[in-house]
């Protein structure tokens, strides 16, 4: 069953600012994961929480990056996109997919 797609605070806004070629490549790799498959390049990244994950895509002077979750069974919930311009994750994209995180679980217990 192919999953719905979530965008948490900005990250669809996020997403739509990065260069159309990783725009794209971004939106396959989501569709990977709505197919209940996995990107082609990613991580876990449960630092931000149960279940998170990244993709990684890389440009040709940049790296982009989607933290996203889809262990609930009624969505894949895209937490955070960003542009990442050193080796390590900047702390303040950590604390914003980390935040967001935290409602959605929330959100969800209600």
């Amino acid at each position: 069953m192919r999953k719905k797609v979530s965008f948490i605070g900005t990250s669809l806004d996020d997403l739509r600012a990065f260069p159309e070629g990783m725009r794209q490549e971004m939106g396959y790799q989501l569709d990977r994961v709505q197919q209940g498959l996995d990107p082609v390049d990613w991580r876990p990244f449960n630092k931000v929480g149960a279940g998170v994950r990244e993709i990684r895509l890389k440009g040709d002077d940049s790296s982009y990056r989607a933290m996203y979750v889809a262990k609930f069974e009624e969505a894949v919930y895209v937490l955070h996109c960003f542009q990442k311009k050193s080796q390590t994750t900047n702390q303040s994209d950590v604390q914003l997919a980390k935040k967001r995180y935290s409602a959605l679980v929330q959100e969800r217990d209600k």
